[in-house]
């Protein structure tokens, strides 16, 4: 298959010729991996890739993939958060170079059992504590739209292996808007999912304690609905429940989702305010939400805490996991914690994390119930929340190192939760939200990604929604400078 033929078929598109045996897994494979070779030097998204496994040969610890819905389907995993036997996660540091997973996790035996073929990993910022993805491990990923900018983080590197046409989707994660934030840099789809939704086992119960789940990045709605249909539900131990959907998500895709009330708010919390460009966007994406016969008005939305304290809480919350993180991989690896092993922002949360206190951990927890509490009250008004993902377009590469040796661990938060103060909260509230590429800056060309929130659960409402927006206004046929489709052969 030619690269330029390869790039227009989505995911399921691809596994439906190979159920109809119109091609083989093993050659979608090749062509992805032909496609790797021909955009990634530009892009720096995929830091290791391998031969796809024999479909009957299962490494230890793993398990064989059969033939589910995405069978044959080329994928990448990120280099954190999930688990695949054999296969290194070194969680974009330099503390954990070297580290080969043991087993298959929870999410990478769903993967399998979808059908997807998982050819390699992508890049992520140190410990994914980052929403641009710049680590000194393996340098700074690229956006495909304009090189000079980030891709965004945490998945920044599977939102440009996807964007550039590597791949038709890659997993993802997000714990404050690492799905949302690079899908709407990249000019993609991505769907954040309700809290308890995909299990983090089993050798975890929880990540930042609840604010961080698992997903992926597409470029079609259809794709991302799949991909929930085959690694959502919970595993036995896990801490949270996400009630079960009345039908596949794939199905909800095309269903009529209604007359939705949705609430608008266009400047985030906080005083941040949103980028000329990209307010002008909000306005075109709320006629259009008007035009499809949606009840749209400006909303007041109560985060439950005031900015600072949310920061604060996070930086608790995160810094403090990240502590013991790193006191953990430090003594696995008999390596030292300084300035030869970590970036200077994540010494800084290291520091700051080992002085949080118990008291300070339950407060911040607090603080967590008190934004799930408010945030959520506003889905008894409205079905949906609409926002800009991000307040401005992709930013360059090097806009998070201004002063980077003043911070501490409090002040990298502020500044990360700074440039997502939109997509955030939802992590902290639990619930669903997606970044729906629906518009692109005049000025520069760059894609501007409009999240839709939900309330908890309600994944079935957002995907509704996204699929009538798909039709209504789509966005497949715009690609970025640096594609997989443009290139020999």
């Amino acid at each position: 298959m030619k690269l330029s033929e390869y790039v227009t078929f989505d995911a399921v598109g691809l596994a439906q010729l190979v159920a109809r045996g119109e091609i083989s897994g093993r050659e979608l494979s090749s062509t992805a991996l032909r496609a790797v070779e021909a955009v990634n030097p530009a892009v720096n998204a995929v830091v290791e890739t391998w031969a796809a496994e024999p479909e009957r040969e299962v490494p230890a610890g793993g398990e064989r993939q059969d033939g589910g819905s995405l069978a044959g389907v080329p994928f990448l995993i990120k280099d954190i958060g999930v688990a695949m036997a054999g296969k290194r996660m070194e969680l974009g540091s330099r503390l954990a170079r070297g580290n080969v997973s043991a087993a298959d996790s929870f999410l990478m035996r769903r993967f399998r059992r979808a059908g997807l073929v998982t050819l390699g990993r992508t890049t992520t910022p140190e410990l994914a504590a980052s929403t641009t993805t710049e680590p000194v491990l393996y340098g700074p990923t690229r956006n495909p739209w304009d090189s000079d900018r980030s891709a965004g983080g945490s998945s920044g590197g599977a939102a440009a292996a996807v964007a550039a046409g590597i791949v038709p989707l890659a997993h993802a994660t997000d714990a404050a808007g690492s799905i949302r934030l690079p899908a709407s840099y990249n000019g993609l789809f991505g769907l954040k999912p309700t809290r308890g939704r995909v299990s983090l086992g089993p050798d975890a119960d929880e990540v930042f304690h609840g604010l961080a789940v698992q997903g992926g990045v597409s470029r079609s709605v259809r794709d991302s609905a799949a991909l929930l249909d085959h690694i959502s539900g919970g595993e036995p131990g896990d801490p949270y429940y996400a009630p079960e959907p009345e039908r596949p998500y794939s199905a909800e895709v095309t269903r009529d989702p209604g007359t939705l009330r949705i609430g608008v708010l266009t400047h985030a919390w906080g005083g941040h305010r949103t980028a000329p460009a990209v307010a002008d966007a909000l306005s075109r994406v709320t006629r259009l939400c008007e035009e499809l016969g949606h009840k749209v008005e400006e909303a007041q939305v109560g985060l439950g805490v005031s900015w600072e304290e949310f920061v604060l809480a996070n930086a608790r919350i995160w810094n403090a996991n990240l502590a013991v993180q790193i006191d953990a991989l430090a003594a696995a690896f008999d390596r030292p914690i300084d300035a030869t092993t970590l970036e200077p922002w994540t010494l800084a949360c290291y520091a700051y994390g080992q002085r949080v206190s118990g008291a300070d951990l339950v407060i911040a927890l607090g603080a967590r119930n008190r934004v799930t509490r408010g945030l959520s009250a506003c889905f008894t008004r409205y079905d949906l929340l609409l926002t800009p993902t991000t307040p401005e377009p992709a930013v360059p590469l090097g806009t998070y190192d201004e002063d980077i040796e003043s911070l501490d661990g409090l002040g990298w938060l502020d500044r990360i939760l700074g440039w997502s103060p939109f997509t955030a909260p939802s992590n902290v509230a639990g619930i669903p939200a997606m970044s729906v590429p629906l518009e692109t800056d005049p000025g520069s060309g760059l894609p501007i990604g409009f999240q839709f929130a939900a309330a908890y659960g309600r994944e079935d409402t957002l995907f509704r929604l996204a699929g009538q927006l798909e039709r209504a206004h789509p966005w497949s046929d715009r690609t970025p400078a640096i594609w997989a489709g443009d290139l020999k052969p």
